[in-house]
């Protein structure tokens, strides 16, 4: 599993690179824009937590669910539905919803191909699907 900060710097490059020698705007996406996508790179990660917390504080036993619902492709979609709300409103919170949706899912396509598997598309299905090219 890719660490949470290869989640953060890798978004916040790709973002970075994407603002400079795509758009070649820089006005058009500030810094706070791309930081707050590296810091979306860890959203699909808030179910440890929230697992730590419902097992060790509160002692409910739950069982695992790291890499389901949040690792799914309905997390970033999710973000991507409120930045097309967003659109015919306010492109400043189009960009930065947008910008959000691109920082979950990047997170789960490194999950995809550095550490094991994902479930795409969980609740509806099981499946697992990855490359897993860095073994432990």
């Amino acid at each position: 599993m890719p660490q949470a900060v290869v989640h953060v710097l890798f978004t916040i490059i790709v973002i970075d690179l994407f603002r400079d020698y795509v758009i070649k705007n820089k006005r058009s996406i500030p810094l706070l824009f791309v930081f707050i996508g590296g810091v979306a790179g860890l959203l699909p990660d808030a179910d440890i937590p929230v697992y730590w917390l419902f097992k060790n504080i509160l002692g409910i036993q739950v069982e695992w669910f790291h890499r389901t619902i949040t690792h799914s492709l309905f997390f970033p979609l999710m973000f991507l539905a409120i930045a097309l709300i967003f659109l015919s409103v306010s492109k400043k919170y189009f960009i930065l919803f947008a910008i959000i949706s691109f920082g979950t899912g990047f997170h789960i396509f490194l999950d995809y191909v550095f550490s094991g598997y994902i479930m795409p598309f969980y609740p509806f299905s099981t499946a697992t699907y990855g490359l897993d090219l860095f073994t432990k």
